[in-house]
C-alpha cells in the first residue's frame, strides 16, 4: 500500500484546541481509515491538495459567544463532503449557519444520559447499557462544555437530547452536515466508535484501507529516496520509538546508519545498557555511547521549570549531534523516534501558548540552527502504531512492550532542579518499583509505571534516629491510547512491599505515597 492510496479515503480533523483531538485522530484510524490532525489556517491548502472523504471539526477551549472566537473557514460548507462538528465545533456550525448559542445555566462536565429523540444514520446501531438504564433511548455520553445550543439553523432537525441540553445531536441530511455536544472520541460515551464508524463507512463512504504494518515497506522506499547515499545519525534512547526508527533505518540504510547512546545521567541506566547491549547483539547496530552527564547536569543547574528543562535538553542533544555530524562529512541527516503525539502536543494549534499541552525535547526543544536535516519516519504514526510497526519487524514482545520512558529522562520526574544526586535516588527507587510488579505479574497488566521525586523532605525514625529526607510519588496507570488514562488500584500488598524496599534500600527517602489522579484532569507524567 502507498501512501496514495492512504489519501483516497482520508477525513480531515480540523483542531480548535481540544485536549481530545488526538484522540478522534486515533479513533478514526483504528476503524481502519487514515485521520490526520491540521490547525484551521492550513484546511483550504490542504483540502484542495489531498480531497478529504469527510471533515471533522473538534472541540475547544474557546467559546462562540466569545467576539473573536475562532471561525470554520466558510469555504469548507461549500466543498460537498460530510462534516461532523463535536462539541465548539457544532457550536460553530450552529452559529455560522444562522442559529445560536448561550451561555449554560447549568453546565455538564463528565458523563451524562443522552435520550435519543429520532433515527439518524449517525446514530445507527447504538447500544443501551441495560445494567444502568430500562430506557432503551438513553445512553451514556461523555459531555464537557458550558455553552450549549439554544436554536438551530434552518434546514437542521434535532437527534437526540439531555436533560440540561436541549440540541445534543443535530443533522442536515440535504448539506450531509452532523453535530454532537458531546465527546464521542472519549473512551466514557460507550458508542463513540459507533458514531465514527457510522460518519466515516455509512456517512463518508469510505473503504478501511488503513493498516500502519501494511506500510512499512514505504516508509523504507521513502527513507531510501530521502537520505540518497548520506550517512543518517540516531539518537537512540532505548524506547520503542527510537528502537523502531533504528531497525527501519537498519532496513534501509545497512552500514550508513550510525546510532548514538548519549549517557545524560538522566536515565535509568542499568535498565538502557542492558537493552542496547541486546541491540548489538541480535541487530548488529553500529552504536557509539558518549558519556556527556557533566554536559547536561551543568546546563540544568539551577532550572525548575519543566518546559525549559525539555529545551535545554534537546539544545544539549542537538549540540552533541552536531559535534559528532562534523567528524564525518558524508553524515547528514539527524533521525529521531518522534511519534505524532509528540508532534501536536508540542503545537500550539491555535498559536496561542495557552492552548498548547507540553513541548517535547525533540520537537520543540531542538534550535533552528542545526547543521543537519531532520528525518522521522514515524511522525504520522501513534504509539500503538509504532508498536504494531515493531512487531511486524519482529522486534521481540518485551522490547516493543516495554513501559515508555519520556526522552528528558529523569528530568521531568524530577520536580524543580534536577540534580545527580537525586537522580540517583530516584532510579534506585524506580528499578525497585519495577522490579516487583515484574514480581508480582503486574508489569504487563499496568500501561506505564514509574517513581516521582518531590523536592520536599519529611521526617522519618529510622533505628530511633531522626530523619529529615526526601519523599518520592509511586504512579502506574492503565490507558488504551495513552491520551486517557486511569490509575492503577494496585493491591495493597504490593504497595507496601514497594514502600518498605525503598525506605530501607535507598538511603535518602523517608516516605513513599501514591499517586491517584487519573488523566485527565493530570497528564501521566508530572512535569
Amino acid at each position: 500500500m502507498s501512501y496514495k492510496n492512504i489519501y483516497k479515503n482520508y477525513i480531515m480533523v480540523i483542531d480548535f484546541g481540544s485536549q481530545y483531538s488526538q484522540l478522534i485522530v486515533k479513533r478514526i484510524r483504528e476503524i481502519g481509515v487514515y485521520c490526520e490532525l491540521f490547525a484551521s489556517k492550513y484546511a483550504k491548502k490542504l483540502i484542495s491538495k489531498f480531497k478529504p472523504s469527510g471533515i471533522i471539526l473538534s472541540g475547544g477551549p474557546d467559546s462562540v459567544t466569545r467576539f473573536n472566537s475562532v471561525k470554520i473557514p466558510d469555504f469548507i460548507f461549500s466543498i460537498d463532503v460530510p462534516i461532523l462538528g463535536i462539541c465548539y465545533g457544532m457550536q460553530a456550525i450552529v452559529v455560522q449557519l444562522g442559529g445560536t448559542v448561550n451561555r449554560s445555566i447549568r453546565s455538564e462536565f463528565g458523563c451524562t444520559k443522552l435520550k435519543i429523540l429520532s433515527k439518524s444514520k449517525l446514530i445507527n446501531g447504538f447500544r443501551n447499557d441495560s445494567l444502568l438504564y430500562t430506557n432503551y433511548n438513553l445512553v451514556n455520553v461523555w459531555m464537557s462544555h458550558t455553552d450549549q445550543v439554544s436554536s438551530i439553523p434552518h434546514g437542521f432537525k434535532k437527534i437526540a437530547s439531555t436533560k440540561n441540553c436541549p440540541y445534543a445531536v443535530i443533522e442536515n441530511i440535504n448539506r450531509k452536515i452532523y453535530g454532537l455536544q458531546f465527546h464521542p472520541e472519549v473512551t466514557h460515551t460507550i458508542n463513540g466508535n459507533i458514531i465514527f464508524k457510522n460518519f466515516v463507512v455509512n456517512i463518508c463512504k469510505c473503504k478501511l484501507l488503513w493498516s500502519p504494518f501494511k506500510i512499512i515497506d514505504q516508509i523504507v522506499s521513502d527513507i531510501r529516496d530521502t537520505v540518497g547515499n548520506n550517512k543518517v545519525i540516531l539518537g537512540l534512547s532505548g524506547g520503542v520509538d527510537s528502537l523502531v526508527t533504528a531497525i527501519l533505518l537498519q532496513k534501509a540504510l545497512g552500514n550508513k546508519l550510525i546510532c548514538i547512546f548519549v549517557d545524560s545521567g538522566i536515565l535509568c541506566i542499568r535498565d538502557i545498557i542492558r537493552i542496547i547491549s541486546k541491540l548489538k547483539e541480535k541487530y548488529k547496530l553500529n552504536v557509539i555511547s558518549i558519556n556527556a552527564e557533566k554536559k547536561f547536569f551543568k546546563y540544568l543547574s539551577g532550572v525548575t521549570d519543566p518546559e525549559l528543562k525539555r529545551k535545554i535538553i534537546g539544545h544539549v542533544f542537538a549540540e552533541i549531534f552536531n559535534n559528532e555530524l562534523k567528524k564525518d562529512k558524508d553524515i547528514k541527516w539527524l533521525a529521531q523516534g518522534t511519534i505524532y503525539s509528540d508532534v501536536i502536543e508540542s503545537i500550539s494549534i491555535l498559536n496561542n501558548n495557552n492552548y498548547f499541552i507540553k513541548s517535547h525535547h525533540n520537537v520543540g526543544g531542538l534550535p533552528k540552527n542545526m547543521f543537519f536535516n531532520l528525518i522521522e519516519p514515524l511522525k504520522l504514526f501513534f504509539k500503538d502504531e509504532v508498536r504494531t510497526i515493531g512487531l511486524k519487524l519482529k522486534i521481540p514482545y518485551d522490547m516493543i512492550y516495554r513501559h515508555p520512558f519520556p526522552g528528558p529522562g529523569l528530568a521531568i520526574r524530577i520536580l524543580g532542579e534536577v540534580k545527580k544526586s537525586y537522580c540517583l535516588l530516584l532510579s534506585q527507587a524506580n528499578d525497585i518499583f519495577i522490579e516487583e510488579l515484574h514480581r508480582y505479574g503486574f508489569y504487563k497488566k499496568v500501561s506505564q509505571a514509574f517513581v516521582v521525586f518531590l523536592p520536599i523532605r519529611s521526617v522519618g525514625i529510622m533505628g530511633d534516629i531522626r530523619k529529615y529526607t526526601w519523599v518520592v510519588s509511586l504512579r502506574a496507570v492503565l490507558t488504551k491510547d495513552f491520551m486517557t488514562a486511569e490509575y492503577v488500584k494496585l493491591p495493597y500488598f504490593l504497595l507496601d512491599c514497594v514502600s518498605r524496599r525503598i525506605i530501607n534500600e535507598v538511603d535518602g527517602i523517608s516516605r513513599v505515597v501514591y499517586d491517584i489522579t487519573s488523566k485527565p484532569p493530570a497528564t501521566i507524567e508530572w512535569e
